[in-house]
C-alpha cells in the first residue's frame, strides 16, 4: 500500500494528536485542568472600524478630561452610554473599548451603572474569565457596592425606579447583585483557580464581607498581580472615591458570604485544601477565605481543615508546614493566614514546628523569614521575648541580605518596652560602624538617585528607606550617623536625595529639632538656603521645606534667608502647585504685608518649643542671672533699630 502524503494527511495527524491531548486533559483531575473547562470562547461579536474609531476617540476624550465643568462631562458620558447601548458585551471584550467601559463606569450615574449591570445578566461567567472584560467587571462591582450603600441609606423603593422617559424598571442593586452571585457561585470552584476569574472572586468576597475595597493600582493591592498593577498605571485609569473604603451592605450579604465559603470548601479534605493553599492562582483566594470565615463560622472550617487542632506533631502536617516555610507561595500564604488567627492557635504551630529551628528559618530570606517576621508581631509577649533572645545575637548576620527582619525585630523590641535595645544597637553598629550608613543601607551608588529618565523608585529602595527611617526613630546614634553621612555627600548629591521619591523621606526623618544639636542644624541649613526655590517647586523637596519652618527655630538668620529667597522668587513659587503650599506653610503673605506680625509668630513658635520666660533653650539657663537681662535689653534695642531703619 502506498504511503499517504500531502497536506490533507498532515491535517489528519494534527487532529488525532489534538484529540489525544484533549483526552489526557480530561483525565487529569487537577484544579487547573477543571478551570480550562470553563467556556472562555463565548463570542459576542466584533467592533467594526467606524465604531472602533468613535469609541477610541471617546476614550481619549475621557482620559484627557478637558471638560469645563461636571455637567459637560456628564452629558458626554450619557451620550457615549447611549451609543454603546446594545453593544456592551462586544465592547467589554475588546482591548481598546474595555478601557472606555471602565471609564464610563467610573464617571457614570447610579442608573447608568444599573443599566450596564442588567445588560451583563446571564453572561457574568463568560465575562469573568475573559482577559479584558474581567477588569471591567471588577470596576463595575466596586461601583455596585457604592450604589447598594446609597440605596440602603436613601430607603430605595422599587416603584421609584421607573424611568421618566420610558417604561424600563430596575430592581434594587441588591437584588441584581444576588442574581449575579447565583450565576457565578455554580462555577466558583473552577473560578478560584482561573487566571482571571480568581480576581473577580476575591473582589466579591471583599464586598459581601463588608471589607475595605483596595485600590487596583496600589502596590499592596490584593486584587491584582504585579504585572496587572503596572499595566493599570500605564493605561492611566485612576480609581475614583469608591476605592480604598468599606461599604455598608445588607444583612443578607452575610448569608451569601457563608454560602460562598461553604461552596469553596465543599467536598474538600485537608489534602485538597492544602493543594489550593500552595497553588499560584488559588492561594490568594484561600488566604482571603481564612481572613473572612471568622465572621460567619466560629469553627473556622477552612483553617481547621488545613491545620487540624491536635496537641502532638502530625507527620503530614509537619511535611506541609516545612513546604510552606521553604516555598515562596507557601510562605506568603502562611504569613497571611496566621495574621488573622488567635495567638493561641498560632502558638501551637510555633511550638510544634518552628521554635526549635527559628534561627535557621530566619536565614531563609525569601521564604521562612517572612513567617518569622509575622510571628514577632502576632505571638504573646513571652513567646516574642524568647524569639528576641534567639535572634538578637545573630542580627548582624540576618540583616546582610534581609533588612526587613531587622525592622521586625526593632518593632518587637519597641512594643516590649525596648527589650534588648542595647544588644540590637551593638549588632547594627557592627555592620554600620566603619561604613557610610547611607551607602551601606540605601546603596546610593547603584540606585535610581540622579536618574533623568523619570525612573520609579524600586521596591528595594523603598524597603531600605523605611528601614533606615525606623533606625533613626529608634535611637540617636543612628540619627547622628545619618546626619554625618548627609553632610559628607557632595552638595548636588544631597539635593538630589531631597528630591527623590523615596530617599527624601530619610532626609525628612532626620530633621528633628529636639534631637539634632545646633551646630549640625546650622550646617544643614547652610545647604538648604542655597536651593530654596528648587526644593519648593519639587513634589518631594517641598515637604522638606515645610519641615524647615520648625527646624530653623532659634536660628532666625537662616529663617530670614529662606523667607527672603521665597519672597524674591514669589512669581515662580506661586506658579508651582508645590510652591504654593510652601508659601502658605511659611506664612509668606504675613511676611509680605505685616513683617512685625510674622516676627511675633516666630517668637510664639520659639515659646511653644522652649516654654521658659525668654524662650531660650535649656542650655542657656547656666548663665548668670544679670547677664541675660542686659543681653535681652540690647537685643530689644537692636531689633527696634533694625525694624525702623
Amino acid at each position: 500500500m502506498a504511503k499517504e502524503r500531502g497536506r490533507r494527511n498532515l491535517k489528519k495527524v494534527k487532529k488525532s494528536s489534538q484529540s489525544d491531548s484533549l483526552k489526557t486533559l480530561k483525565a487529569d483531575p487537577s484544579p487547573s485542568r477543571e478551570a480550562a473547562q470553563i467556556d472562555v470562547n463565548t463570542f459576542f461579536g466584533l467592533v467594526n472600524s467606524e465604531e472602533l474609531d468613535y469609541f477610541k476617540q471617546a476614550e481619549s476624550t475621557l482620559n484627557a478630561n478637558a471638560f469645563e465643568n461636571s455637567e459637560e462631562r456628564q452629558g458626554f458620558v450619557s451620550s457615549v452610554f447611549e451609543e454603546a447601548k446594545g453593544k456592551e458585551l462586544k465592547l467589554v471584550t475588546n482591548q481598546i473599548c474595555s478601557k472606555l467601559m471602565e471609564r464610563l463606569i467610573l464617571n457614570g450615574s447610579d442608573r447608568q451603572v444599573k443599566r450596564l449591570f442588567k445588560a451583563f445578566n446571564g453572561h457574568f461567567l463568560s465575562l469573568a474569565v475573559h482577559k479584558y472584560s474581567s477588569h471591567v467587571l471588577e470596576t463595575l462591582f466596586i461601583r455596585s457596592a457604592s450604589v447598594i450603600e446609597n440605596e440602603l441609606l436613601n430607603n430605595y423603593q422599587e416603584e421609584e425606579a421607573e424611568e421618566e422617559e420610558g417604561d424600563e424598571v430596575f430592581a434594587t442593586m441588591e437584588n441584581m447583585f444576588f442574581f449575579m452571585l447565583a450565576e457565578l457561585s455554580s462555577s466558583i470552584q473552577k473560578l478560584i483557580v482561573h487566571q482571571y476569574g480568581s480576581h473577580v472572586i476575591r473582589l466579591l468576597l471583599l464586598i459581601v464581607g463588608a471589607r475595605e475595597l483596595p485600590s487596583s493600582i496600589m502596590s499592596n493591592s490584593i486584587l491584582r498581580s504585579k504585572k496587572s498593577k503596572i499595566a493599570r498605571k500605564m493605561i492611566e485609569i485612576k480609581d475614583n472615591q469608591d476605592s480604598n473604603r468599606a461599604y455598608q451592605v445588607p444583612a443578607g450579604f452575610k448569608d451569601e458570604l457563608q454560602e460562598l465559603l461553604g461552596l469553596i470548601a465543599k467536598d474538600k479534605d485537608s489534602k485538597q485544601l492544602r493543594e489550593l493553599a500552595i497553588d499560584k492562582i488559588a492561594s490568594p483566594v484561600i488566604q482571603l477565605c481564612i481572613q473572612l470565615e471568622g465572621l460567619v463560622d466560629k469553627d473556622r472550617t477552612i483553617w481547621t481543615t488545613i491545620f487540624p487542632e491536635v496537641d502532638d506533631k502530625d507527620p503530614k502536617e509537619e511535611a506541609f508546614v516545612e513546604y510552606l516555610l521553604s516555598d515562596p507561595i507557601g510562605s506568603h500564604f502562611f504569613q497571611a493566614a496566621i495574621k488573622y488567627q488567635k495567638p493561641k492557635t498560632v502558638h501551637r504551630l510555633y511550638d510544634l514546628y518552628i521554635k526549635d529551628r527559628l534561627l535557621k528559618l530566619a536565614k531563609r530570606e525569601t521564604t521562612g523569614a517572612f513567617v518569622v517576621k509575622e510571628l514577632l508581631g502576632k505571638l504573646k509577649a513571652a513567646d516574642v521575648t524568647e524569639m528576641l533572645d534567639i535572634l538578637i545575637p545573630h542580627l548582624s548576620e540576618l540583616i546582610e541580605n534581609n533588612l526587613e527582619i531587622g525592622q521586625a525585630i526593632v518593632d518587637a523590641s519597641i512594643t516590649r518596652n525596648n527589650y534588648g535595645k542595647e544588644g540590637i544597637i551593638s549588632q547594627f553598629l557592627k555592620v554600620f560602624n566603619d561604613a557610610n550608613v547611607l551607602e551601606s543601607v540605601l546603596k546610593l551608588s547603584t540606585s535610581t538617585l540622579g536618574n533623568t529618565k523619570n525612573d520609579w523608585p524600586t521596591a528595594e529602595e523603598r524597603r531600605c528607606a523605611i528601614f533606615l527611617e525606623k533606625l533613626v526613630e529608634y535611637d540617636d546614634c543612628f540619627l547622628d550617623a545619618v546626619i554625618a553621612a548627609l553632610l559628607e555627600l557632595p552638595e548636588d548629591r544631597f539635593i538630589q536625595m531631597c528630591m527623590h521619591g523615596v530617599f527624601s523621606h530619610v532626609v525628612e526623618s532626620a530633621l528633628v529639632i529636639e534631637r539634632v544639636d545646633i551646630v549640625k542644624r546650622r550646617r544643614l541649613l547652610n545647604i538648604f538656603t542655597d536651593h530654596v526655590v528648587t526644593l519648593s517647586c519639587n513634589a518631594y523637596g517641598s515637604h522638606i521645606m515645610d519641615k524647615l519652618w520648625q527646624f530653623s527655630i532659634k536660628l532666625n538668620l537662616f529663617k530670614d534667608r529662606i523667607a527672603l529667597a521665597l519672597f524674591e522668587n514669589k512669581d515662580k513659587i506661586k506658579d508651582s502647585i508645590y510652591g504654593k503650599l510652601v508659601w502658605k506653610n511659611w506664612f509668606m503673605e504675613l511676611y509680605c504685608r505685616r513683617m512685625y506680625d510674622w516676627k511675633n509668630l516666630i517668637k510664639q513658635q520659639e515659646l511653644e518649643l522652649f516654654p521658659d520666660h525668654r524662650g531660650a533653650p535649656t542650655l542657656m539657663k547656666k548663665r548668670p542671672l544679670e547677664e541675660p537681662k542686659k543681653v535681652e535689653e540690647k537685643k530689644d534695642k537692636s531689633r527696634g533699630r533694625r525694624r525702623y531703619h
